[in-house]
């Protein structure tokens, strides 16, 4: 990585040569401006008012805008009798907790690479010093023809330069709360601490820019010669008008999103909706006989009955069966009679049937 500030971290007594480079990097597209008619550039040209000329960029300086409209003249040589003693180091002025930094103050980031192998021990040192401590180093540096803050922190193996902005360049945040009364209560305070649980956590590394992805290819497609896609019309939300509802849909959503719709329903409606959501069957239990089971003090009358009735049916079902044997012997024999009286009726009457047969045969062979 190109360096684009090489100076000096001063620890005290102690000097460390280091090398700035940026620690972003910009993926943003950008566009040009151009002629909507014919497609050309349109391009800035730098234009004295006074003498209606371009002019070149060794033809300009800096000037300071007064209040009435008047310009100040300030040259390179104005600059340079500035006590700015930051300008070829950055100064640690004390070491605080990382928590002491508001995060609106943060502002461009860098890494500082040591210069050369003579910086690496003192390097080393700092960088182990500030691990050990859990703390982070407030220093000043001259960067780009201004002084700025700054804040050192250990990143990896390498110790990185949070440029941060000065206290007073943060503006407070007067007058932008709501002004009305609101009170929350504390069902609805639990159902936003849900949908915080439920939402989790996520991996930095797994979002991604998905408006450059869509405009990348809108470029591709125009370069093809070929119609971009269409954009899926985004949903439209309904008015809330329930709080707690919204919550409690948020809530929903969040778990079905991420498959944990069935097991949340179990959770909230019990072993039921548990077996519910999983598919179990679960019989139900026998029902009691409507008849109270016999007492054991009379069980031997209740046997000596049931006994004598087991008797009796015996005997009836012996005479039933002797019954049914008889009736069905008569059945047999009337049948046989009525099958002999059959046959003998049909063999007569084939016999008579076959006589004239025989004779028609032979006055067939005799012609």
């Amino acid at each position: 990585m190109r360096s684009i500030w090489n100076g000096a971290i001063s620890f005290g007594l102690v000097s460390i040569p280091i090398k700035l480079v940026n620690a972003t990097e910009s993926h943003s597209i950008s566009f040009r401006q151009i002629h909507s008619e014919d497609g050309g550039r349109i391009r800035y040209r730098k234009v004295c008012e006074l003498e209606d000329r371009e002019v070149t960029q060794a033809e300009i300086g800096k000037g300071y805008e007064d209040a009435d409209g008047t310009i100040i003249p300030i040259t390179d040589e104005d600059l340079s009798h500035l006590p700015l003693p930051t300008a070829k180091t950055i100064e640690i002025v004390a070491f605080v907790p990382a928590d002491r930094i508001d995060p609106l103050q943060m502002d461009a980031a860098y890494y500082l690479a040591a210069g050369g192998a003579p910086a690496a021990k003192p390097y080393t040192l700092l960088r182990e010093a500030l691990k050990r401590s859990q703390k982070v180093a407030i220093a000043k540096y001259a960067l780009r023809g201004r002084e700025r803050l700054g804040m050192l922190r250990v990143v990896g193996d390498a110790i990185a330069l949070h440029g941060l902005l000065w206290p007073d360049e943060v503006r407070a945040p007067e007058g932008l709360a709501p002004d009305t009364k609101v009170t929350v209560n504390d069902k609805e305070l639990d159902l936003a601490d849900a949908l915080m649980d439920t939402l989790g956590e996520i991996d930095l590394d797994d979002l991604h820019d998905e408006y450059r992805e869509a405009l990348e290819e809108v470029v591709a497609a125009k370069a093809a010669g070929e119609a971009p896609p269409e954009s899926p019309e985004p949903a439209r939300g309904g008015k809330v008008l329930d709080l707690m509802a919204a919550l409690e849909k948020s809530v929903r959503d969040a778990k079905e999103s991420r498959g944990e719709g069935a097991a949340g329903q179990a959770q909230e409606t019990g072993e039921a909706g548990e077996a519910e959501a999983h598919g179990e069957v679960r019989r139900l239990p026998a029902r009691k006989s409507a008849r109270a089971a016999p007492k054991q003090a009379g069980g031997k009358k209740s046997t000596a009955s049931a006994a004598k009735k087991s008797a009796g049916k015996k005997t009836t079902a012996k005479k039933s069966t002797a019954t049914a044997k008889s009736a069905q012997g008569a059945k047999k024999s009337a049948s046989a009679k009525s099958t002999a009286s059959a046959k003998s009726t049909a063999s007569s009457k084939s016999t008579a049937k076959k006589t004239p047969a025989k004779k028609t045969a032979s006055r067939k062979r005799t012609a």
